[in-house]
């Protein structure tokens, strides 16, 4: 189906744009020759990343937690251009903090952002996919995190582990019905990006602050910058693959032990991002 997919003179629609990952992809679409939409709850951020981009670009405030203003996305995105081939659900937030710490709002929007963020766009998006009858393809972001639970942000993990399963869910979906639309599950390793600059609520312990320098430390040293995370994210579209996980240093060995340690009823390893 990728084969057919069209990147130039394609639309794509990227939540959560405004920063981080959502750039990088932003910039290998536009180099692509891609119309892009890009949406974010941060209006003045999206405006001002789109200011500093060339080619055809329309910005959309949108709050994926709220199925409504997706739906809204959906319509100003084919009223912009008649047509989206390209869907990437990654809008995303994180909390930080002993599970039993954290505020309920904070679990809500964590679970509203991540996990509703991406079945709202699924919601919005796939009817209108089907309906269209030609290739497209979604892109859905969940992370490492998604499959190796880390302690103090249980949040991020629980919703990130929800993605995987509805994604899956959703592959098996399009296959029945034979629908031309393709779907990823995207697992980001450290990414350079300001996902941990506002993580935390009322309760703060000095564990959690070490906790959360900690990984603002292995990003800012190990994480790729967002355009070289695009590069291979697009390249596993292009392959056709389900499973994009660009980096295997932060997965593969994790993931195998996890699994060993399933099937032999060992205790798990604590995980760390």
């Amino acid at each position: 189906m990728t084969d057919r997919l069209r990147f130039k003179g394609g639309v794509a629609v990227i939540t959560g744009a405004a920063s981080g990952i959502g750039t990088g992809l932003a910039h290998k679409a536009l180099s692509l020759g891609m119309r892009v939409v890009l949406a974010d709850i941060q209006e003045k951020a999206l405006k001002d990343f789109a200011a500093t981009l060339k080619g055809e670009v329309v910005t959309v405030a949108t709050d994926v937690s709220d199925a409504a203003s997706v739906e809204a996305l959906a319509e100003k995105a084919y009223a912009a251009f008649g047509e989206v081939d390209l869907l990437f659900n990654n809008a995303g937030v994180m909390a930080t903090g002993f599970s039993w710490e954290i505020e309920p709002a904070r679990w809500d929007r964590s679970i509203g952002v991540n996990f509703y963020g991406v079945l709202h766009g699924i919601r919005s998006f796939v009817p209108r996919f089907l309906k269209a009858g030609r290739p497209a393809h979604i892109v859905n972001t969940s992370s490492v995190g998604g499959f190796l639970a880390s302690p103090m942000m249980a949040p991020y993990s629980v919703t990130k582990y929800a993605v995987v399963a509805l994604t899956e869910s959703l592959r098996g979906e399009l296959e029945m019905l034979k629908a031309p639309v393709g779907i990823s599950l995207l697992a980001p390793g450290p990414v350079d990006s300001g996902i941990f600059n506002d993580p935390f609520g009322s309760n703060v312990r000095p564990e959690v602050q070490q906790f959360v320098d900690y990984l603002r430390k292995l990003l800012t040293e190990h994480g790729l910058s967002p355009d070289e995370f695009a590069e291979l994210v697009f390249a596993g579209i292009k392959d056709g693959a389900f499973w994009i996980i660009p980096q295997p240093h932060a997965f593969d060995d994790g993931f195998r032990k996890r699994v060993d340690d399933i099937l032999a009823r060992r205790n798990p390893t604590t995980h760390q991002y």
